[in-house]
């Protein structure tokens, strides 16, 4: 039984997050055999105040000037 785990950001709408859902589903049954009923996919949102690169929030980093 295959489980995979995707983190992102917070902001897709409920069609793509189960857009993505069923993509890796298929994309795991197309590539491993494995009946799509066995496959685990697990969507996990995250603030983009609690998701960090290089030190900084991306919050902070989208409201920094360019």
């Amino acid at each position: 039984m295959p489980l995979i785990h995707v983190t992102l950001l917070d902001g897709r709408s409920p069609q793509e997050v189960a857009s993505l859902g069923r993509a890796l589903t298929a994309a795991v049954h197309e590539t491993l055999g494995t009946p799509v009923e066995a496959v685990r996919v697990i969507v996990e949102e995250a603030s983009p105040t609690h998701w960090f690169v290089g030190g900084r929030s991306v919050a902070e980093r989208r409201s920094a000037p360019s």
